[in-house]
């Protein structure tokens, strides 16, 4: 059976899931395969009691690398879902080295899952959940297509630079953790919009996927909290700072469920100086006990 093959007998044969079961996707290439063992052994542990699927938009990852990903699902309970996109779906993309299709997949990703799927939780693989998701998992969306945090930082500056940028009234989200209703997407989103967009607006685009989410879909947008489903692990001492000193250490991990360790520095390089590292590394070596184990 080929890929194409195995994408149909996935999305005919979905069960139609409950609200119970956390749909989780994620989108990436064959290098990110191991941090996404990392993230779902995170997963794991944080709420070893609930049941998940687990998607992967991918572009062509050979599945004997994906044999790793797939036998670690299994262990921990999990289905997993590759999805190979065909290209032909982005014929009238602006696609480049900084505009790769992949950009796109989020955004579009109510027309590629199954019409079974009404809600998903797309996370980025740089993330580690420490504290149960079910409780973004069962917000109320209020009618909006996104769920998603705004990293502000000590003052509202980058905030408004990005709409002066953009044209928007509104926080810059970021795109790294998003609820999404795959319904009102199927309806509100269009992907000929979004790709004369990107034309128009080239040389605007500073981080092409989040800058589209902002503009085309800002205003469609829930805000969540960011020192709860989005925080930024860089940035200890402006949350510390921001709450008046409520947001210690001992807060992070009491309260905190999604670490994003945004940024080009990451905490499997050496080097990496900031205090979540070693969380990290503790994650790192939990799944590499695991794998060695399988």
């Amino acid at each position: 059976m080929n890929q194409m093959e195995q994408n149909d007998n996935i999305i005919h044969h979905t069960r139609n899931r409950q609200m119970d079961r956390i749909q989780i996707l994620t989108t990436l290439n064959g290098a990110y395969l191991s941090r996404l063992q990392v993230l779902l052994t995170s997963i794991r542990v944080s709420q070893p009691e609930e049941e998940a699927d687990i998607w992967l938009m991918h572009s062509g990852i050979p599945q004997e690398d994906l044999e790793p990903v797939a036998r670690q699902c299994a262990i921990m309970g999990y289905e997993f879902h590759p999805l190979m996109i065909d290209s032909a779906a982005f014929a009238d993309a602006p696609v480049s080295r900084q505009y790769p299709r992949e950009m796109y997949y989020r955004l579009l990703a109510p027309f590629f899952l199954p019409e079974q799927l009404h809600r998903i939780l797309y996370l980025d693989p740089d993330i580690l959940v420490i504290n149960p998701l079910c409780p973004l998992w069962e917000t109320d969306m209020k009618g909006t297509l996104f769920a998603a945090a705004a990293h502000t930082g000590k003052t509202e500056l980058a905030n408004n630079i990005n709409q002066i940028r953009l044209g928007t009234d509104h926080p810059y989200f970021n795109s790294g953790v998003l609820l999404m209703d795959l319904d009102r997407g199927r309806q509100e989103i269009n992907a000929s919009e979004i790709f004369n967009y990107t034309k128009e607006h080239a040389k605007e685009l500073l981080l092409p996927d989040q800058d589209i989410l902002n503009a085309m879909y800002g205003r469609r947008t829930l805000e969540i909290d960011d020192s709860i489903w989005n925080y930024d692990a860089r940035n200890y001492n402006t949350y510390l700072l921001r709450s008046g000193g409520i947001c210690d250490m001992d807060w992070v991990m009491g309260n905190t469920a999604i670490l994003h360790f945004c940024g080009k520095s990451k905490p499997w390089q050496k080097g990496y100086i900031h205090r979540f590292g070693i969380l990290y590394k503790h994650y790192e070596n939990l799944t590499e006990r695991n794998r060695s184990r399988q």
